[in-house]
């Protein structure tokens, strides 16, 4: 549809996307359990490159298409928290407080999501601290559950049941300077979907402007349970601590949210 030559006026670009609208339900370019078929399939459809928009003259701009009834999370980035030089994660949080995987024998495992609106059943949760200029891991041990019981005797042998020694964290302006490519101004198709016949198809009939990404609604999005903490680590591999979100909740970190269709 577009000619990867050349590169193109918003208002251009926005008129392409308009044409896509009109075509009405269209079928999936992908396998019905590939999760980014949505937008792989609006990238076939424009003839471009993931998060490569051929807009002329106006910064750095991304595609997020995704199916507007979802409910999964996304992960926006991973960030191994601080203070680096203690290794948090594979040093502390897994020997000190981690517990048995549940199917790999001799495995200990900390494979945990936290919220910044309740503490988990294990009594860690997220802390968005102002005065300190930091997202930090609180626990608590008064708020883990009777049946985690026997796992806190084992926090209390390896580490006491105060504060996380050190306590991890993730600094404010690291935080914003990690955030803020993956939240740059966005063109937002939430697109509706149905099945027929097993395939999957997309109608991509509403278009959103979102601009200006906006560090302090994305501190609140922490403290409301928005944004997510996730670690998922186990004793022979951490597969990363990463910051997630529900697919539909883009519009609330940005200052500018124009509907254009």
């Amino acid at each position: 549809m577009l000619s990867t030559g050349r590169s193109y006026s918003k208002t251009e670009f926005i008129e392409h996307l308009r044409k896509i609208k009109e075509m009405g339900w269209i079928p999936s370019r992908r396998s019905l359990d590939n999760v980014g078929a949505v937008g792989n399939t609006l990238e076939d459809l424009l003839n471009i490159k993931e998060n490569n928009l051929p807009i002329a003259n106006s910064g750095v701009w991304e595609l997020k298409a995704q199916r507007a009834e979802t409910s999964s999370l996304t992960t926006l980035f991973h960030f191994e928290p601080w203070p680096r030089e203690n290794h948090i994660v594979p040093s502390i949080l897994l020997p000190k407080y981690g517990w048995p995987h549940p199917t790999e024998p001799n495995e200990m495992s900390f494979r945990v999501t936290m919220s910044g609106n309740r503490f988990t059943d294990r009594g860690f949760k997220p802390i968005v601290d102002r005065t300190q200029q930091r997202v930090r891991i609180e626990f608590d041990s008064s708020q883990v559950q009777n049946h985690h019981s026997e796992w806190l005797k084992e926090v209390q042998r390896k580490a006491g049941l105060g504060k996380i020694q050190p306590e991890p964290y993730w600094p404010f302006d690291e935080l914003k300077r990690k955030a803020e490519p993956k939240l740059r101004n966005s063109l937002y198709l939430p697109a509706k979907t149905r099945l027929v016949k097993g395939q999957e198809q997309f109608l991509y009939d509403k278009l959103l402007m979102l601009q200006r990404f906006n560090f302090e609604r994305f501190l609140s999005a922490i403290e409301m349970g928005v944004v997510l903490v996730d670690f998922d680590a186990k004793t022979t591999h951490n597969h990363g601590t990463k910051f997630r979100m529900e697919q539909n909740k883009w519009t609330g970190f940005y200052d500018s949210v124009q509907e254009i269709y």
